[in-house]
């Protein structure tokens, strides 16, 4: 299976008065980890919106397993865990520095025309860029 992998420093804004990073972070490293899973396939989410195209999220899974604490380090590992004519699901991992896994999720897409947020085809707007999701969803370890 095709991995991708981006390491985050914690920073002091990311975490609440506990001191543990604020739940809806995950989120936002869950984008910078799918970010760097287009790029590492060759593509950029940049060009897909730059051709009129977005990709909003229809549904999000996130399950925490152990909490994170400003002054360390997270990777997010990212993958796809399926893709379909019309639907794109993510899986995530963020991990600990010591490989401790903090929390699993998974995230499904869809891509809509941005004009009228009308879903279209992956295959339809870039061929080799659906092929290669295809490609890499089918891959077991």
């Amino acid at each position: 299976m095709f991995v991708s992998e981006k390491e985050i420093e914690i920073r002091y804004a990311e975490t609440d008065q506990m001191g543990v990073v604020y739940h809806a972070n995950y989120l936002v490293w869950m984008e910078i980890g799918r970010t760097k899973l287009i790029e590492d396939l060759g593509f950029t989410y940049a060009g897909l919106e730059a051709e009129g195209y977005l990709s909003p999220v229809t549904d999000l899974s996130i399950k925490y397993k152990a909490a994170m604490r400003y002054g360390t380090s997270a990777t997010i590992r990212t993958w796809i865990e399926s893709h379909g004519k019309l639907r794109t699901t993510y899986g995530y991992q963020i991990l600990h520095a010591d490989g401790t896994v903090a929390a699993t999720a998974t995230s499904e897409h869809v891509v809509v025309r941005k004009d009228t947020f009308r879903p279209v085809s992956l295959r339809k707007i870039d061929p080799i860029w659906d092929a290669k999701y295809v490609e890499v969803a089918n891959q077991v370890d």
